[in-house]
């Protein structure tokens, strides 16, 4: 299985916030959306970084009394993994699990054309896991 099913099946939609926006916008627009993570997009509409509700807890952390009023690009993180809608499922959970995060964008020819979380890959994987377990228990019940 792959990113384009994940995709296909929650649709590709990406709430992206530029990096010169405000944190209160971006913080405003997690909550608004119910989302864990903003796709931060230049110009151009190319990857420029993730702002995950990590990201924010070390903001709180911060004592500056203005921090919200900072923008997104002084908090993202800009050292971002992507991957394409060809890469497998179980390629992108040792990525994920490797790199201790829960978001991933999709970029096909440079451009972003979805987001991934660790929770879809899980329930796509689990709902593999199932079919294959009931393939088997047919095949045990008819042989």
């Amino acid at each position: 299985m792959t990113v384009r099913k994940i995709l296909n099946l929650k649709g590709s939609d990406v709430v992206t916030i530029a990096p010169e926006q405000k944190l209160h916008d971006a913080i405003a627009m997690l909550a608004k959306y119910r989302i864990g993570a903003l796709i931060v997009t230049g110009k151009n509409g190319e990857v420029a970084g993730v702002l995950s509700e990590r990201d924010i807890v070390h903001l709180l952390s911060n004592k500056d009394s203005n921090r919200f009023d900072n923008t997104v690009a002084s908090a993202m993180t800009s050292a971002v993994k992507s991957c394409k809608p060809d890469d497998t499922i179980q390629h992108i959970m040792q990525v994920m699990t490797a790199g201790r995060f829960r978001h991933m964008p999709v970029v096909e020819n440079g451009m972003l054309t979805g987001v991934i979380s660790i929770g879809d890959v899980v329930k796509l994987r689990l709902e593999e896991m199932e079919q294959e377990s009931e393939h088997l228990k047919q095949y045990i019940a008819t042989a």
